[in-house]
């Protein structure tokens, strides 16, 4: 199972430079819906076969073309929105940095809990939470393996792929996910494989053919599971 985690287009709060967290109206400025047509053509041909979104109106603006270029109609899960920011939500990004969570966000994200909001370690929980649980629920709906969209936000996804790395939440902030970037994981019986992380305009056409991982001399049981030794060859 592959899930493709696509993070919203740019914002009007991107733009202002404003943390938007769950605030209602906040959709995509005009980069942003340049984005999200521009891809239509970037998973062209690709067999997506599901999409799950964020309640917020920016991932749904994100969502709009491409699940009318697919006929798909989006699922939307609450595990997939947006932190609560509590009483930071609408605040200045640079007024925020003055504030001494805000250090503790960016060295021990795992102990962060924001005024009157949630926490990174409850936000990263629900978030993989959720995308294991469309993964197994898209395979035996299948009875195969299946590539789906899942669209989200910026630290949503880093919690997602640090899960997939085997990661401590508390290095999570060396992953970048830009707004429209899409990173890549494929879910096995044995590990994740993390394929790709913040493709902002690469050819994602290998995700048409055999995933990473796989061995075409392995047992069938083994072979989307296991890492070749010395590295994959193409």
């Amino acid at each position: 199972m592959t899930v493709i985690l696509l993070r919203h287009g740019r914002s009007t709060a991107n733009t202002a430079r404003t943390l938007a967290g769950r605030t209602p109206g906040v959709g995509l400025d005009e980069t942003g819906r340049a984005q999200a047509d521009a891809l239509v053509t970037r998973l062209d041909g690709l067999p997506v076969e599901a999409l799950v979104r964020s309640p917020l109106l920016r991932c749904r603006e994100t969502v709009e073309p491409l699940a009318a270029a697919l006929g798909l109609e989006p699922t939307i899960d609450e595990g997939l929105v947006e932190v609560d920011f509590g009483t930071w939500t609408g605040r200045v990004l640079s007024e925020l940095a003055e504030e001494h969570i805000w250090s503790v966000v960016q060295q021990h994200p795992s102990s962060a809990i924001f005024p009157e909001g949630e926490s990174m370690a409850q936000m990263a929980i629900r978030a993989v939470s959720a995308v294991r649980m469309h993964d197994r629920r898209l395979a035996d709906e299948a009875g195969r393996d299946v590539l789906w969209v899942a669209c989200s936000h910026g630290d949503v996804i880093k919690a997602v792929l640090a899960d997939a790395y085997g990661m401590h939440l508390d290095h999570f902030q060396r992953i970048v996910v830009e707004p429209a970037s899409v990173s890549v994981v494929r879910y096995t019986p044995h590990r994740p494989f993390v394929l790709r992380v913040n493709d902002t305009g690469g050819d994602l056409s290998s995700l048409r053919g055999e995933p990473a991982g796989h061995v075409s001399n392995a047992t069938p049981t083994h072979a989307a599971s296991d890492a070749v030794p010395g590295g994959n060859v193409p």
